[in-house]
């Protein structure tokens, strides 16, 4: 079953990114480099970084059920962050977030995770998972608060390129059986 391209939660509208969105989404967040610290993909230095990532949203979209979903403030329409789903087959993705530093500490990232929890449901998912960089104890208290449960320490596991470029950390996988 496909996603919906549009997600209303309590606060927040999560909908599938458009190509006119580069210009919000590398300004709100993508650029940021204190923002981009915890992601897996390099600090957008240029625009042209952001519309690459809009083609492999589009495409992901295609290609799977879901994709990335960008999140808005319900009431004023700001762009506060991303989301989504990636997918590795049909019954397992993973899913995450990025918020733009002034809609931190606001309980967004809880909102999102759980229309992402829904979202993965609802399109036949039955491993939803996330990876959370050991320090990162914002997002993995999230990702508790949701019912993700931490599975496992992975060591050297991932590269995150803002915080030490070139070297695997260590990350926690958190999952959830749907």
């Amino acid at each position: 079953m496909k996603a919906p391209d549009s997600i209303e939660t309590a606060r927040l509208v999560l909908r599938r990114p458009e190509a006119d969105d580069a210009e919000a989404i590398f300004n709100r967040y993508a650029s940021d480099d204190e923002v981009t610290t915890f992601v897996a993909w390099p600090t957008h230095r240029s625009i042209e970084y952001t519309r690459l990532f809009l083609a492999f949203s589009e495409a992901e979209w295609d290609r799977w059920p879901a994709g990335p979903y960008l999140i808005h403030a319900k009431d004023e329409g700001l762009l506060l962050g991303g989301s989504g789903l990636a997918f590795e087959t049909p019954q397992r993705a993973m899913t995450g977030y990025v918020l733009a530093r002034d809609a931190w500490g606001r309980g967004y990232a809880t909102e999102c995770m759980h229309a992402m929890i829904d979202v993965a449901r609802q399109c036949g998912v039955h491993e939803l998972y996330a990876l959370c960089h050991t320090e990162h104890a914002a997002s993995y208290r999230v990702l508790e608060k949701c019912g993700l449960t931490r599975e496992r320490l992975l060591p050297r596991h991932s590269e995150f390129p803002n915080l030490t470029p070139g070297i695997q950390s260590d990350v926690y996988r958190y999952e959830l059986t749907l």
